[in-house]
């Protein structure tokens, strides 16, 4: 620029030159608005020769504090666009410059980069901000340079309160393990790698908080650290919490005892929360404590807890327990619900307690959760996390041991009588006959009711238990103390007579046909009723207690014969099969071979709209000369005799036949239920032959359904489940029969081809008044929805236990409430009564509806 130019402009020239050397672009503008001068930094900026501006007005630099009609001081960031179109972001500084009025200097700095990187900056610390991990920056000193907002959140600092504390000094606390830290940090110094540690921390409350911390560094070109990064997630619940559910899970599905699973709770919760000593104490039907678990607690402090008796001032877990809800001594030495108890405590260094009730899902209080501390204090807020996750789970524990506690009752009890069970009698014969001393004789006699079948066609199987249980009150007022009565099952009973011959074992059982003699109360009805009763001896007969049981049977059979309402004794004729044992074996296969077994149908409806569901076919035998032969007699015979699996086929093929018959005269029954013995399933040509009869009826396989009991797969699993598995395969389904009774894991069932489970009809006796068998059903209804299956109620005889049923979710019934089994004819009858009875409840519902506006029966 020529010295003419700078008078031109009013600048000196030194100052000029000056602007020629800047970095920056250095605009001068006349007072006309024209480019005076235009520097070297300004043509880079611009991307323009000074040549093409010079002269020009200011506006083309695309500038808006050029535009305006008076320049005035300006001072700013701003986005700026070249004569190429691009766009940059720039420093702007306006002022007047030179000695003529008008002229403005205008100085532009490139600031493009240094906006781009402030904007990643920013979206940096809004991501860090909208984690929910907290992010901590230190120098290798571990001084604080930077926390999140997560960080606030978590610990409770800001992150003023944070800036340039050391961390160990911010969140370290009395149970920190700063050594496992300070290793870390020295790995990392040393050029190690990234690591990972879990660590008890503080937040500014003083909580507790477990936090997963993963710890890096930021190194400098030479590979030195400056700066440390530490990610931290609170894992309080999300893994701390989890472990213990875990724990428990685990525990249960192995079935280990409830005292191991105690004590395995326990010492996880003094390891998460290291400031306390847990104990876990059961509370008895009786309300007396029974310690569980409490590892860090002396054993002879556990002792004297236990058959302690909870009452309103008995320290913090009888206080709890007593008031349903948690009780905390601040000070063992000074509350009075602890002067009787706080000498053993206090000695062992333990000044407070905490305990909290564990109740169960009927809200009784079965145990307590404590927290002792070794010093005077309040739970913290992590502690009452760890209780909440704590009770439910040792409620869950303590009610399965009691529903374990029950299912081992009910494997050697009958649930009707209460009376022992078939097990349970077998151990009472031969713990009997191992202490019978020389000389002694033990009687045993079978007892089978007669006719019982007629009072359950006729009154109901609900007036039948009653019997029962009446029969059961009367036969045990007829026998001494150390006698054993028990029942095998239906109408059968067994009676034990230790240090009983022949002659005293005659008068019991006359003593009981004589007290049979008056007929029982059922209701406004009286029943007459006898029994027929076989006595076997012990030594005189046999020595072993399958021998023995099965000559009382025979002998029972004899009194049967010899009609009915009287004993007998067994016999030498009754050895091996027993003359009525074979003949009763010798007219079974008679039957199957004439064809004389016919199938009634009792009818499954669906609990949601009353419509049938299926039918159950049921095997029946009326003999010419036995009579009625009940299948509780004539299906064993068959599994034992070798003919159980005839019956099953010809059982399937007659109700396959009997559907195809009613579907061809349009009666709709969607599927039949057909009862196969385990014995069938140990046939592994079982699916092949179904898919035949199938075939042979042109029936589809979901239009039957083979109902079994556990038995099918207790024993030669494999071989059944293969079996079952093809089954299902096939088509057809499978039902559990008899569910809730046995004593087989749950864990199995999930692993069974199973699509039916059926409450055994022994649990609808009362369910509307009675917890246990309301419990058992209810739980039988969860685990079959859980996996998906059809839940069937057998036995349902009023229309309470159908609504209850209803109510729970239960998907079907069947029972006397609708229709006993029928024969075939009977059956259609009745199909076509209930169809009726529905069609006119229906049409009942609408004529009582309100109308509908036309508008909305035309949409429809």
């Amino acid at each position: 620029m020529s010295a003419h130019d700078c008078a031109a402009i009013g600048t000196p020239e030194l100052l000029l030159a000056a602007f020629e050397q800047a970095d920056d672009g250095v605009v001068i503008v006349d007072g006309a608005r024209r480019i005076a001068h235009f520097n070297a930094g300004a043509e880079r900026l611009w991307k323009c020769a000074r040549a093409d501006v010079l002269g020009q007005d200011a506006s083309v630099l695309g500038l808006d504090c050029f535009r305006a009609d008076r320049f005035a001081p300006f001072r700013d960031e701003v986005s700026l666009t070249r004569p190429d179109g691009s766009r940059i972001r720039a420093t702007v500084s306006l002022s007047s410059v030179g000695s003529e009025p008008g002229h403005h200097v205008a100085f532009v700095r490139d600031v493009t980069e240094d906006a781009e990187r402030r904007v990643r900056i920013g979206l940096l610390n809004a991501v860090s901000d909208q984690t929910n991990r907290a992010v901590i920056i230190t120098d290798p000193e571990l001084n604080i340079r930077y926390t999140n907002a997560s960080f606030s959140s978590m610990f409770g600092y800001s992150c003023d309160e944070a800036q340039e504390r050391r961390v160990t000094d911010l969140l370290a606390g009395r149970h920190t393990k700063i050594k496992a830290l300070a290793k870390l940090r020295k790995r990392l110094m040393a050029g190690g790698e990234s690591g990972e540690a879990e660590v008890l921390v503080y937040s500014k409350d003083g909580d507790e908080i477990w936090v997963s911390a993963r710890i890096d560094a930021f190194r400098d070109r030479k590979g030195r650290v400056k700066h440390i990064f530490a990610l931290l997630d609170d894992i309080t619940e999300s893994k701390q919490l989890r472990s213990l559910q875990q724990l428990i899970m685990g525990s249960l599905a192995d079935e280990v005892p409830i005292a191991q699973i105690a004590d395995r709770l326990c010492r996880r919760v003094e390891q998460i929360a290291p400031d306390v000593v847990c104990s876990l104490l059961h509370v008895d039907a009786g309300g007396k404590i029974h310690p569980l678990g409490g590892p860090s607690l002396p054993e002879d402090y556990s002792r004297a807890l236990d058959g302690a008796v909870i009452g309103p001032d008995v320290g913090s877990c009888g206080s709890a327990a007593y008031y349903g809800k948690p009780v905390l001594a601040i000070d063992l030495a000074t509350d009075p619900r602890w002067l009787p108890y706080n000498a053993m405590p206090l000695a062992i260094g333990l000044r407070a307690c905490w305990s909290t009730p564990v109740k169960a899902k009927d809200g009784r209080v079965i145990a307590t959760f404590a927290f002792y501390y070794r010093e005077s204090r309040a739970p913290s807020r992590w502690h009452r996390r760890i209780v909440d996750a704590c009770v439910s789970l040792a409620a869950l524990a303590i009610e399965r041991k009691e529903a374990r506690a029950e299912i081992a009752r009910l494997a050697y009890h009958d649930i009707l009588t209460g009376l022992p069970n078939r097990a349970q009698l077998r151990h009472l014969i031969m713990s009997a006959i191992d202490s019978c001393q020389a000389g002694s004789h033990i009687a045993l006699a079978f007892l089978d009711l007669d006719h019982f079948k007629d009072v359950n066609d006729t009154l109901g199987h609900a007036a039948g238990d009653e019997l029962l249980v009446l029969l059961a009150q009367r036969l045990r007022a007829q026998l001494r103390p150390c006698d054993m009565l028990g029942r095998l099952g239906g109408d059968e009973f067994v009676i034990l007579l230790p240090d009983h011959d022949a002659e005293a074992a005659a008068s019991v059982a006359e003593g009981i046909t004589q007290a049979l003699a008056s007929p029982l109360q059922l209701g406004a009805k009286q029943v007459q009723m006898s029994a027929s009763i076989g006595i076997s001896l012990y030594p005189d007969h046999a020595t072993d207690i399958d021998t023995l049981m099965q000559q009382a049977d025979a002998a029972m059979y004899k009194a049967k014969l010899a009609g009915r309402s009287t004993h007998r004794f067994f016999s030498a004729d009754m050895s091996g099969l027993t003359e009525q044992r074979l003949e009763l074996t010798a007219a079974l296969r008679r039957a199957i071979a004439e064809d004389a077994l016919n199938l009634r149908y009792q009818p499954q409806i669906r609990t949601v709209d009353g419509a049938i569901h299926g039918v159950e076919a049921l095997s029946r035998w009326h003999d010419a000369v036995l009579g009625e032969v009940s299948p509780a007699k004539f299906i064993p015979l068959a599994e034992e005799c070798g003919l159980i699996e005839q019956i099953g086929l010809w059982s399937i093929r007659e109700a396959c036949r009997q559907m195809v018959s009613w579907r061809r005269a349009g009666l709709n029954i969607p599927s039949v239920s057909v009862n196969l013995s385990p014995i069938n399933f140990r046939d592994v040509h079982l699916a092949t032959r179904l898919a035949a009869i199938l075939a042979e009826h042109d029936l589809p396989p979901n239009a039957l359904m083979l109902e079994i009991t556990e038995g099918a797969f207790m024993q030669e699993r494999a071989v059944a489940l293969e079996t079952m598995r093809a089954i299902r395969k096939l088509g057809v389904g499978l039902s559990l029969d008899d569910f809730g009774t046995g004593f087989s894991s749950l864990s199995r069932l999930a692993h069974l081809p199973i699509r039916e489970l059926k409450i055994d009809r022994s649990f609808m006796r009362d369910i509307e008044s009675d917890a246990g068998a309301m419990a058992i059903a209810t739980a039988v209804v969860r685990v079959g929805q859980s996996l998906g299956m059809t839940v069937v109620a057998e036995g349902v005889e009023t229309e309470a236990q159908r609504k209850v049923l209803a109510e729970l979710g239960c998907d079907v019934v069947q029972g006397f409430l609708y229709a006993p089994a029928l024969a075939p004819v009977a059956f259609e009858r009745w199909l076509i009564d209930h169809c009726a009875e529905q069609a006119r409840a229906i049409l009942g519902r609408l004529a009582v509806a309100p109308s509908e506006p036309k508008s909305a029966k035309r949409s429809t």
